[in-house]
């Protein structure tokens, strides 16, 4: 009888056991977030019980909108404490069931209004959505201090519904230049008009449009939303917003 080690696993049966693809185990061994324990003499990857419990970890972050860049460095921290993540993820995970069940039970409540079955007030129209928390902002804090983001916070809280308008009326311009070249002289013009945007909400240097151009591609969050508006979109504005520094510091 083989008793006390669990059997290793290969990576066709991990990605089987988990529901996620083989070529996401590659990527995560290729970024050092999620190593093997052992790869064989023939170059099979073999996943250890231990390598299992951090796969749990990283999908559990990521499941709660953390990128793969951060989870990297949190699991990877000395100070890492599985047992206090596992709290911390159960804590996170019910506060998102709660606002779920609202908002499910809001959907609910507009079909049966659809339906003229019942009335419903404005208020109740919007139960369950909740914009006041802001998954960036930690992370600012922490890169910008904090005077620097409470500014940029009562920026935010003065836009107006006109002003947000605004914003995704010129996303939406980009979105249909996107498969342009990003030096063309269309896309700098709209990529021209961004930079004018975001400096009505702050201060950017050519140099700090530069950069923020390439977090919008670094960071997934960032990606995530802006292709919202049409696949490619946060590395066509990286590559305009790279462009248009260039050419404006010279």
């Amino acid at each position: 009888m083989n008793e006390g080690r669990p059997k290793a696993l290969r990576i066709k049966e991990v990605a089987d056991l988990v529901g996620i693809s083989v070529r996401t185990l590659h990527h995560y061994d290729e970024i050092g977030l999620l190593t093997p324990d052992e790869v064989t003499g023939s170059g099979y990857r073999l996943y250890s019980n231990e390598n299992l419990e951090t796969l749990q970890q990283i999908l559990f972050f990521k499941e709660l909108g953390f990128p793969l860049k951060k989870i990297k460095e949190i699991i990877n921290s000395p100070s890492f404490d599985r047992e206090e993540a596992l709290t911390l993820h159960r804590k996170m995970l019910l506060e998102k069931r709660n606002r779920l069940d609202q908002m499910i039970a809001t959907v609910d409540k507009t079909i049966q209004y659809a339906k003229g079955e019942i009335d419903m007030s404005n208020k109740e129209k919007f139960e369950g959505f909740d914009f006041s928390e802001n998954p960036y902002e930690q992370e600012a804090r922490e890169r910008w201090g904090d005077e620097a983001v409470d500014k940029a916070n009562a920026k935010a809280a003065s836009m107006t519904k006109e002003m947000q308008e605004n914003f995704n009326n010129l996303y939406r311009k980009l979105a249909d230049l996107r498969h342009e070249s990003p030096s063309s002289e269309e896309s700098q013009a709209a990529i021209g008009e961004w930079y004018v945007l975001l400096n009505k909400f702050g201060h950017y240097s050519y140099d700090a449009f530069k950069g923020l151009g390439q977090m919008y591609v670094d960071d997934e969050r960032f990606t995530k939303n802006i292709d919202k508006f049409g696949d490619g979109l946060a590395v066509f504005m990286r590559d305009a917003m790279g462009i248009y520094a260039d050419n404006h510091k010279k």
